[in-house]
């Protein structure tokens, strides 16, 4: 299924709306299609984008019916048969094979094929970024960005092919930065072709079938082909043909293909980038995207996505891999039962996972495990529950919290290691701190949910609602489920460099020792201090504002912390400082006047 068939399906099935309205790339773009998806709104074809000639596309992927169009099912149900069918495949038997015979024809579809020509090379163009409806996403990104680039390497050693979705800084007409982050696998070839002395051919593709930009998004383990996994998806062969100017095969069904190479020892400046983390990315040197040619389909449609505060498109391309990938952690891990990572944490800062514990720390032993495999290795907080317990849903994690955690036992500090190329709050680019907290019920110790007074319980609350009586940097508060504190606090006075000594910055610092030290919060596990610009009432909003927001080791305290030889001992309420600190990139918001302008077409936009 190419993209135009998808798109004729979400149409059919009314999740698709043409407009004629002319639609600027340049942040006009990005203000419209946030505000159709927070409204419900269809996918947008916009006929006419300012300065090109390409019509474009966005938010088709922007719901989860659209999601199970595209993949025909829902994408839990992928993931159960995957992994019943691998539970039962090994060791090979006739009689698994005879059980699973639709899953084993999906799998003999899902080698790629290679063809002599393809519809993505009906025309072949000019080499010129110009002539295509590129994004400027936020007022004060570095410049115009391709946001869905599906980008195509080939492994130098042994030609194993990746294909990663990575942002692609326009410098000109011909060339951009490639943002190869840590732990890409477009990034590990570039690294395999300059130890070579070489320079990497690349393609990006633009407009694919659906089940392989889903298969691009999917955090597959190193080495597996993004383009068998998304025949397995679709039950048929992805199709290749060999690209034009450069010796590497290219998605033959694709829109637009952009042909390059990128040349070793090569950095250019790249971003800032308002990315999904809902910040700006600093600017950092990166390798470098030369063009050679541009191939694509007679009348073809630029594919675009816009990233920043959640949720966004990439919310449902995000939770729909981890619907299908999520069960495979099992093969590995026995004793894990289930796991979710949170969009509105940006994915990497807040995974949970569900343990059947069958040995005491099990659950440690399987947080450390997955914290170094693959994609999971970005992650930053890492929350254990029992199986049985429902990891997506936040407050049922908090009641496990709230039951069985005990800082003293079950919290790991794992400083200075690798995190998320995007994660600023270490205030050192692809470094920072990861934290564990294991709140699997553990037999001998407590009742597991403990059992409160309803009054007890309403004093905490009452006192909690009062807090800004006690002190007048506090905004306002939010218990949630007798567990974690949520403070909303004023700003500090000044803005100073980051790491200041001066007591001015030390606002929030002040406000979080207070608090975890008050005997009347005692009971409570959580206390996390935010920004004025945090909606504290709003689920989304304050995971997204507490999980973006804070660096472990620098801004995690507890309310009694001692050494025992060289490991520290915790006690008491953990303590986190998630306020937007001096030497942040600034939060994404989008100019009035351009609010104003979709303000006046929106009404145009909508009109059948």
């Amino acid at each position: 299924m190419a993209l135009r068939e998808f798109l004729h399906i979400l149409e059919r099935n009314g999740e698709l709306h043409r407009t004629s309205v002319e639609i600027d790339p340049a942040l006009e773009l990005t203000e419209l299609s946030i505000r159709a998806l927070r409204e419900g709104k269809p996918a947008l074809f916009i006929e006419h984008a300012t300065g090109s000639q390409f019509p474009l596309v966005v938010n088709h992927f922007a719901s989860n019916k659209r999601i199970e169009l595209a993949l025909e099912r829902h994408p839990d149900q992928i993931g159960e048969e995957l992994i019943h069918f691998l539970e039962r495949a090994f060791p090979p038997t006739l009689r698994a094979m005879l059980d699973n015979k639709q899953t084993v024809k999906r799998f003999f579809k899902a080698r790629s094929k290679l063809v002599s020509s393809g519809i993505s090379q009906e025309v072949v163009a000019a080499p010129n970024f110009d002539a295509l409806p590129i994004q400027v996403c936020w007022p004060e990104d570095g410049g115009r960005f391709i946001t869905y680039g599906q980008i195509i390497t080939y492994d130098p050693r042994d030609a194993k092919r990746n294909i990663g979705i990575y942002r692609m800084h326009v410098f000109d007409a011909k060339t951009t930065g490639m943002h190869w982050q840590i732990q890409k696998g477009g990034g590990f070839h570039y690294f395999q072709s300059e130890k070579l002395g070489g320079n990497l051919e690349l393609a990006v593709a633009l407009g694919t079938d659906p089940a392989l930009l889903l298969a691009t998004v999917a955090p597959l383990p190193e080495g597996i082909d993004e383009a068998m996994f998304a025949g397995f998806l679709q039950n048929r062969r992805v199709t290749f043909t060999r690209a034009r100017t450069i010796s590497i095969d290219v998605p033959a069904s694709a829109e637009f293909i952009l042909e390059g190479v990128v040349p070793q020892k090569e950095r250019r400046m790249e971003g800032p980038f308002g990315d999904h983390f809902g910040h700006y990315s600093a600017a950092s040197e990166f390798p470098v995207f030369h063009l050679k040619a541009i191939t694509h389909r007679k009348n073809p449609i630029y594919p675009a996505i816009v990233v920043g505060k959640p949720p966004m498109e990439d919310k449902f391309l995000g939770d729909a891999t981890q619907q299908i990938l999520g069960p495979l952690a099992k093969l590995i891990h026995k004793e894990v039962t289930d796991l979710w990572a949170y969009y509105e944490a940006g994915f990497h800062n807040l995974l949970v996972v569900a343990i059947e514990q069958r040995y005491q720390k099990e659950a440690m032993k399987a947080a450390l495990g997955l914290m170094g495999t693959d994609q999971l290795s970005l992650t930053k907080c890492m929350i254990t529950v029992s199986s049985g317990v429902n990891v997506r849903d936040f407050h049922a994690v908090m009641k496990e919290v709230k039951a069985n955690f005990d800082p003293h036992y079950d919290f790991i500090m794992i400083p200075k290691v690798p995190l998320d190329t995007l994660d600023f709050t270490s205030y050192t680019m692809n470094l920072g701190s990861k934290m564990i907290l294991d709140a699997t019920r553990k037999p001998g110790r407590g009742l597991g949910f403990e059992v409160r007074g309803s009054r007890q319980e309403e004093k905490l609350k009452e006192y909690c609602l009062q807090l800004s009586q006690h002190d007048r940097r506090i905004i306002e508060t939010n218990l949630i489920e007798n567990t974690l504190l949520l403070v909303k606090v004023e700003p500090p006075l000044t803005n100073v460099p980051p790491q200041s000594s001066n007591p001015e910055t030390q606002t929030s610092t002040k406000v979080l020792q207070k608090l975890i030290s008050l005997a009347e919060l005692s009971s409570l596990k959580l206390i996390a201090l935010v920004s004025p610009d945090v909606d504290i009432q709003n689920k989304e909003s304050y995971i997204w504002g507490v999980f973006t927001r804070f660096d472990c080791e620098r801004d995690v305290v507890f309310t009694e912390t001692r050494l025992h030889g060289i490991s520290p001992i915790y006690s008491g309420v953990l303590g986190i400082d998630a306020t937007w600190k001096p030497g942040y990139p600034k939060p994404l918001v989008m100019s009035d006047d351009i609010v104003k302008r979709i303000d006046q077409k929106w009404g145009k936009i909508w009109r059948t």
